[in-house]
């Protein structure tokens, strides 16, 4: 009886120590490509563009924009018209998890590992100036382990790609995935603008 106890107990070790070197090898394994948006109705898009900034009512989105993609059929357009509708004077939207995430509720996504945030962008006209493209930054109670971007960009024509170091960064959690932010000083006529294969790599 004894041995047989002394056995069980060995068996529930071995398979602790089994599980803890999995989990180990897991942790240690290559980040796997991670994506905002790639397609409207792509299944492993994630976040959602739920907070909207500033002057909200001056913005249109469209997340089905079928013409010129960058890859797949379709791309996100945005309108930014510069009416100061809110009198903020600016406008930008965060994508979120869980959606209006303002760090008030746990949510977000463990990206450790990632290196960088690619995303395509264009403009309509060209010469459209985004004055920060970032990733987290999001504060309160439940605030994003980190932040990090770039800007202001002037936007082209066509299609080019805009990388976000994350290397060194805490992306342990981040409820904030995606933003973009500008104001009407510095597009005085609006400013319509394409995004496209936004991911964490």
């Amino acid at each position: 009886m004894r041995k047989s106890i002394l056995i069980a107990i060995a068996l529930v070790l071995s398979t602790g120590l089994w599980l803890n070197a999995n989990a180990a090898q897991e942790a240690g394994a290559p980040f796997k490509t991670f994506n905002v948006y790639t397609d409207a109705k792509a299944p492993d898009n994630h976040y959602i563009p739920s907070g909207w900034m500033g002057d909200w009512g001056d913005m249109k989105y469209n997340d089905k924009f079928m013409e010129k993609p960058h890859g797949g059929t379709t791309s996100i357009q945005i309108i930014y018209n510069t009416n100061a509708t809110q009198g903020a004077r600016w406008a930008g939207i965060y994508w979120q998890n869980p959606p209006n995430n303002w760090g008030t509720r746990p949510g977000g996504y463990d990206l450790t590992g990632a290196k960088k945030l690619t995303f395509w962008a264009r403009g309509d006209k060209g010469g459209e100036r985004i004055e920060e493209f970032k990733i987290g930054g999001i504060t309160g109670e439940y605030a994003d382990s980190d932040v990090a971007g770039i800007g202001p960009v002037v936007l082209e024509t066509e299609w080019k790609q805009f990388t976000i170091d994350l290397e060194g960064k805490d992306l342990s959690s981040i409820s904030g995935g995606f933003c973009w932010a500008t104001n009407l000083d510095v597009n005085p006529e609006g400013a319509t603008f394409y995004l496209d294969d936004i991911r964490y790599e």
